[in-house]
């Protein structure tokens, strides 16, 4: 295993249990400067470890490791979230995600990789990925040993860390309890849904945990 293979598995890992990462995409003109947002408020505001960028050759992605993996209810609900505080007014066909649900495309794939003829997906530096805003992708394969470096500067979100993202309010001031905004609330219609398979409906009543026994101390 090189040193490339050895960050992406830390980072990145095919867990069975549950999901490790969680990844944004984000096309057209407007691209870089949608999630660039995102890439700044999710430090600032949300106190997250910077997630990778990537140039996916139709776009850009934020990648976020995961320390542990997290039901895909959960995760859904950090996608939504991100979505419903950045990325509202971006239109969802410029919009893929993994996990995905709905009407938005499922992501695959991850960088380094070919994704067409002299067309590359790659890990990028925060100060260039704005050189990429017209072709969203390398010309060349990137080098194994850059695309390691990038991504042994990047940490993977704790427990604690995604739970306190998504206990904030999705919007300065706050949302509405049941606001399609309110993960929580997402959460709960997943778990209510009938039309929605068992087994995700149960992990969204796990991940729905943390606020219920939070609610139970509050009232002790």
């Amino acid at each position: 295993m090189n040193r490339l293979q050895s960050e992406l598995q830390r980072l990145y890992p095919q867990d069975p249990q549950g999901e490790r990462a969680i990844v944004l995409e984000v096309a057209g003109p407007a691209a870089w400067e949608q999630l660039a947002a995102v890439w700044q408020g999710v430090q600032s505001e949300l106190q997250l470890p910077a997630p990778g960028i990537a140039v996916s050759g139709s776009g850009y992605q934020l990648w976020f490791s995961l320390a542990q993996p997290v039901p895909r209810a959960q995760a859904l609900a950090f996608v939504e979230a991100l979505r419903a505080r950045y990325l509202a007014d971006v239109p969802a066909e410029h919009l893929r995600t993994s996990p995905a649900e709905g009407s938005v495309p499922q992501i695959s794939g991850m960088p380094p990789g070919e994704r067409g003829e002299d067309r590359w997906a790659a890990f990028v530096a925060p100060d260039l990925a704005a050189l990429f805003v017209h072709e969203p992708w390398l010309d060349l394969p990137p080098g194994n040993d850059a695309q390691a470096d990038l991504l042994s500067r990047l940490q993977s979100m704790g427990a604690a860390d995604l739970q306190r993202a998504l206990a904030q309010p999705a919007a300065e001031g706050g949302s509405a309890p049941g606001s399609a905004q309110d993960p929580r609330s997402f959460l709960l219609q997943v778990m209510n849904d009938r039309a929605v398979d068992l087994a995700l409906r149960i992990e969204a009543a796990k991940a729905l945990l943390p606020w219920t026994e939070g609610q139970r101390g509050a009232a002790r």
